[in-house]
C-alpha cells in the first residue's frame, strides 16, 4: 500500500494533523500565533544547517526550531516586548537561513520545496518521522494535559495548585519544535504556523470543551488535508497551500456555522 504516493501523502497529512490539532488548540488558547510563525521560519536556517553539516534535515530543523523557541521563551520571561522581539527574530531568522542555503551547492532549486512543503515526495522514511514525532507530541501532551490547562487558564491558579507555569511552557516549547520538525516536508516553512492555528481556530467555533476543540482540530486539520491533495491532483495546484486553502475555507465555513448557532 505504501508504495503508492499518494497513500503515503494522505498518512503524512493525517499524521501531521494529530499533531497541529491539540498543539495548536494551545496556541490559539494562549495566543502565541507570532510565537509560532517564529519557531517555524527558523526552519530554514535548520535546513541550511544541516545540509551544510551533511546532516538529516530533521535534526537540524528541530535543533534549531526548539533553540529558537528557548531563546523567545527566555526573552519573554525576561520581559521583552513579545510583538516587536517575535517579528524581528521571526522574519531575522527566515533572511539568515534563505541567505545561508544560498551557499550550498545545488539547493536552490529545492528551496521552494522547503518553503512550501513537497507532500506528494514523502518517502517511507519520512512517514516514520512525521507520525514517529506526532506520537511524541501526542504523549508529551496527554501526559500534560490538566497542568497545561490550569496554566493557560491563569497561571496564579497554577501556583496555587502547585503547578509550575514555566515548565508548562517549557513542555508547549518542546513540542513546538518537534512539530515544526515534522511538518516541514508537508506544508513549508511558510505554511506551518497556518497548519497550528486554522484548524484549531475552526474548531474552536464549534467545540463546547477544550478535549471537544482538540480532537476537532484534528478531525478538521486531516480533513483539510485529504481534501487539499484532491484539489492538488485535481487543479495541478501546489499541494502545500492547497491544504491551506482549504482550511481556511473550512474555517470560514465553521464561524459562520458558529455564528448562526449562537
Amino acid at each position: 500500500m505504501l508504495d503508492d504516493f499518494l497513500v503515503r501523502a494522505a498518512l503524512a497529512g493525517v499524521g501531521l494533523a494529530m499533531a497541529t490539532g491539540p498543539l495548536g488548540s494551545f496556541v490559539v488558547w494562549r495566543r502565541m500565533a507570532y510565537f509560532g510563525d517564529a519557531t517555524s521560519h527558523a526552519a530554514i536556517l535548520g535546513v541550511a544547517i544541516a545540509l551544510s553539516l551533511q546532516l538529516p534535515i530533521g535534526v537540524g530543523v528541530l535543533v534549531v526550531a526548539l533553540a529558537m523557541a528557548l531563546v523567545v521563551s527566555a526573552l519573554a520571561a525576561r520581559g521583552w516586548a513579545m510583538d516587536t522581539t517575535l517579528g524581528v527574530m521571526a522574519h531575522g531568522a527566515l533572511a539568515f537561513g534563505l541567505v545561508a542555503i544560498s551557499f550550498v551547492p545545488g539547493v536552490r532549486g529545492d528551496l521552494q520545496n522547503y518553503l512550501f512543503g513537497d507532500i506528494l515526495a514523502v518517502t517511507r522514511g519520512d512517514l516514520v518521522f512525521i507520525w514517529g514525532g506526532a506520537g511524541l507530541v501526542l504523549g508529551l501532551l496527554i501526559w500534560r494535559w490538566q497542568p497545561l490547562l490550569t496554566a493557560t487558564m491563569s497561571e496564579e491558579l497554577a501556583h496555587a495548585s502547585g503547578i509550575n507555569p514555566g515548565r508548562e511552557r517549557l513542555a508547549l516549547t518542546i513540542a513546538l519544535a518537534i512539530v515544526v520538525a515534522v511538518a516541514l516536508k508537508v506544508v513549508g516553512a511558510l505554511l506551518i504556523a497556518a497548519m497550528l492555528i486554522i484548524p484549531a481556530a475552526a474548531a474552536r467555533a464549534l467545540a463546547r470543551t477544550p478535549e471537544a476543540m482538540a480532537l476537532g482540530a484534528v478531525a478538521l486539520g486531516a480533513l483539510a488535508s485529504l481534501l487539499g491533495l484532491g484539489m492538488s491532483l485535481w487543479q495541478d495546484t501546489p499541494a502545500g497551500p492547497s491544504i491551506v486553502t482549504v482550511a481556511a475555507l473550512i474555517f470560514a465555513g465553521a464561524a459562520v456555522f458558529g455564528a448562526i448557532r449562537r
